[in-house]
């Protein structure tokens, strides 16, 4: 007679985490990740369902299934080796992708209970191999074409990672003086530690792919010239030029972009005074301006900063916030408050030039609008004055226009993003994009999955394959 199968466990094995008390005052990475029994025990909660609609929801496609399999048989080896046959930042993945809108929105067993933990499942087994040692697939044979990578944010080393993959030459020029583009300069340390960056752009290295860094495309060589040197060009540049609401009193000091804000804290080191290269002083009452995970990057790094009190404030409702419902918890664990429903409209400074005080107004929730969110509006008569000593401006990115105002023949939209087809190639033949450049600010695995589809279809530009 056969055993009972034992019961489906419907909560999901909780991560562990710094204790919210000590780790405000740290930059030390917040989730610590699975140990080897919470791993299995999480896979084990898997139905193991037919369709598996899992993997519908990943941009890269990964074979989330055998991945789980694998890891029930606490076969890690093979269940990195099957992740990386898709995915070449899979301990990034495991950190900053939004799973939960994504491969875990799908997941069945979701509709019983918690749904699988994907992001930490994968997670654990890239972190399991970089302790190890990477093991380099082998590559196909050369094709003696060379293609050009402008940017090594996730877009550009996914790209490149797949071309390298399939034979042709790859070289990324980045303008800054580190790989790794949004994942080094705009995610913090204590959410995304370099480390792991570095570590996964080595990688990429160990595939053939070389790497420029202090190469700006568009000064060093415009996109035109690029194409008499390679066969091919990617533009995956991202989207680094910050937004600002354009009311009275920005310019002030104190009032930063999150750009320049993050840029100084992770690029910088701008907590580690008095050897950082660039401090920042936030003083003690810090007012972060927008909802999304920049917002929220951006508020908790102020608060290690020594900011006594660090508040986020948002013009719609909390419903409507972009930000993963994760970061949201661990900021109001720190003591970081949420505002809504509420929008500056001045920034009074001091007689020495700083912001000492904000003007904002309340605002009401109308009728949704082309983001598909309910269009905030003003409440007259709801003015009012609040005491700040720094402001983060934190509500958008767009694409640097150097690109777009240096490359002939180059078709972009009003917003500055680059016009590509279904499989990202651009007006110009042998020119293809993707990320942030051809969205505009989004996440870093929809990045990827625009890497993945452009590489494609420039292996098949070069070697004629349909």
């Amino acid at each position: 007679m056969s055993k009972p199968k034992p019961k489906i466990k419907k909560e999901a094995v909780v991560m562990p985490k710094q204790d919210p008390k000590e780790r405000g005052g740290n930059f030390d990475e917040v989730a610590l990740g699975y140990t080897e029994e919470q791993v299995v025990a999480e896979a084990e909660r898997c139905l193991e369902c037919v369709k598996a609609p899992c993997v519908e929801g990943c941009p890269v496609e990964v074979d989330i299934p055998a991945l789980i399999q694998l890891i029930r048989e606490r076969k890690f080896d093979e269940a990195i080796r099957k992740v990386k046959e898709k995915n070449s930042l899979p301990a990034i993945c495991g950190r900053v992708c939004p799973q939960e809108t994504q491969c875990q929105a799908s997941c069945t067993m979701g509709k019983v209970g918690d749904p699988i933990s994907v992001g930490r499942l994968e997670r654990f087994v890239a972190d399991w191999e970089r302790k190890r040692g990477y093991e380099v697939p082998q590559q196909s044979a050369s094709t003696g074409k060379r293609v050009a990578i402008v940017g090594a944010g996730p877009a550009g080393l996914t790209a490149a990672a797949d071309l390298a993959k399939l034979g042709h030459e790859a070289v990324i020029f980045e303008a800054l003086h580190k790989p790794g583009g949004v994942l080094i300069y705009g995610i913090p340390e204590f959410r995304l530690p370099k480390k792991i960056v570095e570590a996964e752009a080595e990688y990429i290295e160990k595939l053939g792919v070389t790497i420029k860094v202090n190469a700006m495309i568009g000064k060093l060589y415009t996109i035109n010239e690029l194409l008499e040197q390679f066969d091919a060009v990617f533009i995956g540049s991202g989207a680094g030029l910050p937004r600002f609401m354009r009311i009275p009193g920005e310019n002030l000091c104190g009032v930063y972009s999150a750009n320049e804000f993050l840029i100084r804290v992770n690029l910088m080191k701008a907590y580690d005074f008095p050897r950082a290269a660039t401090p920042v002083f936030v003083g003690e009452k810090v007012a972060v301006i927008g909802g999304g995970n920049t917002a929220m990057d951006s508020a908790r790094c102020a608060l290690r900063l020594g900011a006594k009190e660090v508040k986020i404030v948002y013009r719609r409702s909390r419903q409507e916030m972009p930000v993963r419902a994760e970061e949201v918890e661990n900021a109001e664990e720190e003591g970081i408050a949420l505002e809504f429903l509420t929008n500056p409209t001045k920034f009074i400074g001091n007689d020495r030039g700083w912001v000492k005080a904000m003007e904002c107004i309340k605002m009401r929730l109308g009728e949704p609008d082309a983001s598909g969110r309910r269009r905030p509006i003003p409440i007259e008569g709801s003015e009012f004055t609040r005491d700040v000593d720094t402001v983060i401006m934190a509500i958008g990115r767009t694409p640097n226009p150097i690109i777009q105002q240096t490359t002939k023949g180059l078709e972009v939209t009003k917003w500055g993003t680059i016009v590509v087809d279904e499989n990202g190639k651009t007006s110009i033949e042998g020119v293809y994009a993707g990320g942030d450049i051809v969205t505009g600010q989004a996440t870093v695995i929809s990045a990827m999955g625009a890497g993945k589809k452009a590489a494609k279809a420039i292996h098949q530009h070069l070697t004629k394959k349909k």
